[in-house]
């Protein structure tokens, strides 16, 4: 046996932690058009910076979300919010943006 090479069960050794996997705009996210703050979106698209949708996708948006269905979890979340609170148009009904 080496002495460079240490036996096994000495007690020592690297402990290497995980590296967390970031989402970059993989998976079924960019499939969807998702539902963002208007005010966010009119931001982003002026300054150029991130937004957050219900889901919690974080993007800098630049398509037509038209062309896109909506993402279901932003859909289910949207419509389970209390209507009142944020915007309102003359309906009552909260105005939430798609992006």
């Amino acid at each position: 046996m080496s002495t460079l090479e240490p036996e096994r069960g000495a007690g020592t050794g690297t402990l290497v932690e995980p590296t967390p996997q970031l989402s970059h705009g993989d998976g079924d996210h960019e499939r969807y058009a998702h539902y963002v703050q208007k005010d966010k979106i009119m931001a982003s698209a002026l300054e150029g910076t991130p937004v957050v949708a219900l889901c919690g996708k974080v993007w800098v948006p630049g398509r037509d979300p038209k062309k896109y269905p909506v993402c279901p979890m932003c859909k289910e979340i949207y419509e389970g919010m209390p209507l009142g609170g944020g915007d309102k148009d003359k309906s009552g009904k909260g105005s939430g943006g798609k992006s």
